[in-house]
């Protein structure tokens, strides 16, 4: 993706828009071209080679800022290393020391102590001074580029300026049309796999409206939430039947990016990036194969109604008796949200639930104050054993609840007949 300064985006009145290239432009696509052919020409050479050969086709023009962004895009798909192969940072450490106990050092004496610490370090003496700082990133060799066509760099830097703008959003609302039980996983998967804190409003006869909060909403976690945001995007370009208005924060005041899904014009072809991966729902897999309980763990893709809102758990939970136990583990989250969800199920009757919020991803420090039996608070590892006492403990409940009332039914049986 782009960072900041690379962002460029046009503002009439309240509504904004990333400032996007022409991928038909054969000048744009001449110089997508060039800046690939300069990437693949440096595999093996240093960094500080191919900044520079960049920094003379790029000049400092009119497009100077496009094409560093373009630049930016192609370095991310390259890896460099360090072309020596001994520890520089260990290398001069031994060096200076050895240097400093001989001072002042001349002559044969540099060549004694080279050779000397390159013995150590078990590389060749003549390696050793030339390779000295070669941890210094203009001295990075170029090992590996992934190349690209000219049209989908093009593509690739519309879709990361539209990114860009998400880095600013305090809010994302969604308009899902009616569709296919296939359309809602996919959309509400692609929410849940960045970990996104939204709230879901409607019915699958009637389509959801879907409230994202965005990372200039929070005051905690708002950077690595804001690249989640942004890198959300090209999935739900993807997705089917949708409107997007997102809320963003400008110099000017508050503005309104909309995008629709049958008209968007963005080409998304190998644009999406890998998001934030979230180990706890692996990690409790994993788990919970090894973990002796008479529950078994299955992931989950239901949308289950609420009524007027929707959960989307990833696991059900269930026992040989014929107890469902639905789990979600939360992405980011704030006791605010948490506890709007709590009175969403409430209001909506559903027992049967457990939410994980893991302390990693809270997005406020204010506390969460709610006790509530459907609530997993969990600092590092969201332990099997704390999932099957919170299920154990909920049903529990529940049995105790029916027993209540079925007494209660009986009383008033006695009286009514008395």
């Amino acid at each position: 993706m782009l960072t900041a300064d690379l962002a460029l985006s046009w503002q009439r009145g309240d509504e904004i828009k990333p400032r996007l290239l022409n991928a038909a432009d054969p000048r744009r696509l001449r110089e997508a071209q060039t800046l690939v052919t300069l990437f693949k020409e440096h595999v093996g050479r240093a960094r500080g080679e191919l900044d520079r050969a960049i920094g003379e086709y790029a000049g400092t023009g009119t497009d100077y800022r496009v094409m560093r962004g373009l630049t930016k895009l192609l370095t991310d798909r390259c890896e460099f290393a360090n072309a020596a192969a001994f520890d520089p940072v260990a290398a001069r450490r031994a060096l200076f020391l050895k240097a400093s106990a001989s001072h002042p050092v001349a002559g044969d004496e540099r060549e004694r102590i080279a050779s000397e610490v390159a013995t150590e370090l078990g590389c060749a003496a003549e390696d050793l001074l030339p390779g000295l700082y070669s941890d210094l990133e203009a001295r990075q060799r170029l090992v590996e580029f992934e190349e690209i066509a000219a049209g989908d760099l093009v593509d690739r830097y519309n879709v990361a300026q539209a990114q860009a703008l998400l880095y600013r959003c305090t809010g994302m609302r969604l308009k899902v049309r009616r569709q296919g039980a296939e359309g809602y996983r996919e959309l509400f998967g692609a929410i849940k796999a960045h970990r996104l804190i939204h709230s879901v409003k409607g019915s699958p006869d009637e389509g959801y409206e879907i409230k994202l909060d965005g990372p200039a909403s929070l005051f905690h976690r708002s950077q690595k939430y804001g690249v989640q945001m942004a890198v959300f995007l090209p999935d739900l370009l993807a997705c089917q039947h949708w409107e997007m208005s997102a809320e963003i924060e400008t110099r000017r005041g508050a503005a309104v990016f909309e995008l629709k899904s049958d008209g968007h014009g963005l080409r998304t072809t190998g644009a999406g990036l890998v998001g934030y991966q979230n180990p706890v729902r692996e990690k409790l897999m994993e788990g919970w194969q090894k973990f002796d309980s008479a529950w078994t763990l299955e992931p989950s893709s239901e949308v289950i109604d609420l009524g007027e809102t929707a959960f989307v758990p990833d696991f059900a939970l269930r026992h040989p008796d014929g107890e469902i136990v639905h789990l979600e583990i939360l992405g980011f989250w704030t006791p605010e949200h948490l506890a709007e969800r709590l009175r969403e199920f409430e209001h909506a009757g559903v027992k049967n639930f457990l939410l994980a919020a893991w302390e990693e991803l809270r997005g406020s420090r204010e506390p969460f104050v709610k006790e509530t039996a459907n609530v997993v608070v969990f600092k590092r590892t969201l332990d099997p054993a704390a999932v099957e006492w919170a299920a154990e403990k909920l049903i529990v409940n529940e049995q105790l609840e029916r027993e209540r009332l079925v007494k209660g039914r009986q009383r008033e049986s006695q009286t009514d007949t008395a």
